[in-house]
């Protein structure tokens, strides 16, 4: 990592990473690995490792298995088939630095580690974040009339955000309908139509009007609602997922629960604009760190903090299946913000307290507070 006072004091500040998933607790083979190395569908004579994620994993990844830097990814993967899962996820959830994580178990199409085996293998404290589409769909497959539907929603949901250590939200309606909806609460006749076409050919929740239900759903609940914006795999509809979509719904839930709208590229300007003109909306580039690589991650940074108010910038790693990008999503946001507070401080567009305050928060500050977690000893 560079040289300076901030470089220096976001690599030992502990994160809080308000938005992430399990790891696979079982081996993998090469197809396995590269699944999970991409976005997208591994297409035949194109490997994953020939992007800038696979890349950035040979590179930066390499030596915390000890590797050397660009080790070819058959020598990669042998590497890691020989330390085995365990010790894998240990070492990169050990080089991430990560405090405090905040677990979506909502998607887990692999066996992955809970949230406590996962603060285990850290050395740190896991919260649950309910998906709530999950929720619906359970509750569909249990068997419940249309006319019911919105009661049982609603209590499952309650249900599930009074567990112990649930501290948010999350929608994936991104993936399932997109932003541009109707933004208003939908009456309970609309509720229980809707309800009918779904449960009549089941599936997942992709009724427009059932998720404008779960999004009103949400805002019921009090607890922070994490919303997936921009870049995702080839469900997403690109021109759909742009969060000014969400302009009208921020206004009629302005006052209620924080909005804190994950990943965003290529939206992060977007996103910015946002978080500058509705207190109730956060921002993360988190997805996005680990698919540029630490060698954009100021790029990514830079546009999304251009107005965005300091207080509203949160970590997140969205590591999901793999260890590596819990590793690799903390180094991109240590080295792209150290770089673009560093520079600013420099050139003496900041102040020193400043710099180290502003990389307190965006690092930990900001997610506690907006969480309710405790402060770190």
């Amino acid at each position: 990592m560079a040289g300076g006072p901030v470089h220096e004091a976001l690599a030992e500040l502990e994160l809080v990473d308000h938005h992430c998933h399990g790891v696979v607790t079982g081996p993998l083979d090469r197809p396995g690995f590269e699944a999970l190395l991409t976005e997208g569908e591994r297409w035949p004579g194109i490997s994953p490792f020939d992007t800038p994620a696979g890349v950035a994993v040979r590179r930066h990844c390499a030596p915390v298995l000890g590797l050397e830097r660009h080790a070819p990814a058959d020598a990669y993967l042998a590497r890691r088939a020989e330390l085995g899962p365990r010790e894998v996820n240990r070492r990169f959830l050990a080089a991430a630095r990560t405090g405090v994580f905040c677990v979506d178990t909502g998607f887990a199409p692999h066996p992955v580690t809970t949230p406590a085996e996962l603060a285990e293998a850290a050395g740190g404290v896991a919260h649950e974040v309910v998906r709530l589409e999950s929720v619906a769909e359970a509750v569909a497959a249990r068997g419940v009339e249309a006319d019911g539907y919105a009661d049982a929603f609603r209590s499952a949901a309650l249900d599930a955000v009074r567990r112990p250590g649930v501290v948010g939200v999350k929608s994936v309606a991104a993936y399932r309908t997109g932003f541009d909806l109707d933004p208003a609460r939908p009456a309970d006749a609309e509720v229980t139509r809707a309800a009918r076409r779904w449960l009549a050919r089941g599936g997942r929740l992709d009724e427009p009007v059932l998720v404008r239900h779960l999004l009103w759903t949400a805002v019921d609940l009090g607890l922070p609602l994490q919303l997936h914006t921009g870049f995702g795999d080839h469900d997403i509809r690109l021109h759909r997922v742009d969060p000014t979509h969400l302009t009208d719904w921020l206004h009629l839930t302005a006052g209620t629960i924080p909005v804190l709208l994950l990943h965003c590229w290529p939206y992060q300007r977007q996103a910015g604009y946002l978080a500058a003109v509705f207190e109730q909306v956060y921002l993360d580039v988190g997805l996005t760190l680990h698919h540029v690589g630490p060698a954009r991650a100021r790029a990514v940074l830079e546009e999304a903090l251009e107005i965005t108010p300091f207080r509203k910038l949160l970590y997140s790693s969205d590591a999901y299946g793999v260890a590596e990008f819990y590793g690799l999503g903390a180094l991109a946001f240590r080295r792209g913000l150290g770089e673009l507070l560093q520079d600013r401080l420099d050139a003496d567009e900041l102040g020193l307290d400043d710099a180290l305050r502003l990389a307190r928060w965006a690092a930990s500050d900001n997610a506690r507070r907006v969480y309710r977690l405790p402060d770190a000893h």
